[in-house]
């Protein structure tokens, strides 16, 4: 499947209209602190800032996008992508608020600070919620190193691809700071999702427009088959 970064256009747009083939919603999830709102920001913005409010409970963004869609006969075909990306605070007392929403999520950023063992430490944890609360039992996850710009780390690359490895999830390291790898870890879990609905399209009948492995898809999504599908999971 072609790359979202190189074949795609996007314009940050925070009104959610109804001109689309696919809402796909991600979530940012660990640890306060671990530069969850500064990720997001380099994403959207382009742009670096170092101050941010600790956000309280959830907050998302919108960008829409292009994605070079393959069908069943080969031709790609480019689809229109509504990408909420979902922010969630950390703090532990925002918790089950922010559970709340894990089960609206389709893929989920994991964060933890190259810097800050602790946060490290807490990835377990994490993906033990997000197991049990998600909308399946295997949801797309990839487990991200941030502020690998920082000198004095406290946690290693080997390390952290040693936990991913454990996990079975992919393992990338990111930097706000720099820009590093933001994009290419937004755009990688895209790809996950969208292989995903592909075998979730490609397995639906025409005639009913219900799939024949229902639950593998996402808890809501719109195609041009179907205005929309919730998880059974």
């Amino acid at each position: 499947m072609a790359s979202s970064e190189t074949n795609s256009t996007a314009a940050s747009d925070d009104i959610l209209d109804s001109n689309y083939d696919f809402l796909i919603k991600f979530m940012l999830l660990g640890d306060s602190g671990v530069g969850k709102t500064c990720f997001l920001h380099r994403y959207m913005e382009g742009e670096f800032r170092s101050r941010f409010t600790a956000t309280v409970g959830v907050d998302f963004r919108l960008k829409k996008l292009e994605y070079d869609f393959p069908e069943d006969d080969g031709e790609e075909v480019k689809k229109k992508i509504h990408l909420q990306i979902w922010d969630t605070a950390g703090q532990e007392r925002y918790r089950s608020l922010t559970k709340a929403f894990f089960r609206d999520g389709m893929g989920f950023l994991l964060l933890f600070d190259v810097g800050n063992v602790e946060t490290f430490h807490s990835v377990r944890d994490w993906l033990s919620e997000i197991k049990e609360e998600a909308y399946c039992e295997n949801p797309d996850i990839i487990l991200i190193g941030n502020k690998c710009d920082l000198e004095n780390r406290a946690v290693s690359e080997k390390q952290g691809q040693q936990l991913a490895n454990e996990l079975n999830v992919p393992y990338m390291e990111t930097s706000a700071a720099t820009g590093n790898n933001v994009t290419k870890a937004i755009n990688t879990l895209l790809d996950m999702v969208m292989k995903r609905m592909r075998d979730y399209v490609s397995g639906m009948d025409p005639k009913t427009g219900k799939s024949g492995e229902p639950g593998n898809v996402g808890p809501e999504t719109k195609t041009e088959t179907q205005s929309s599908s919730s998880c059974a999971c």
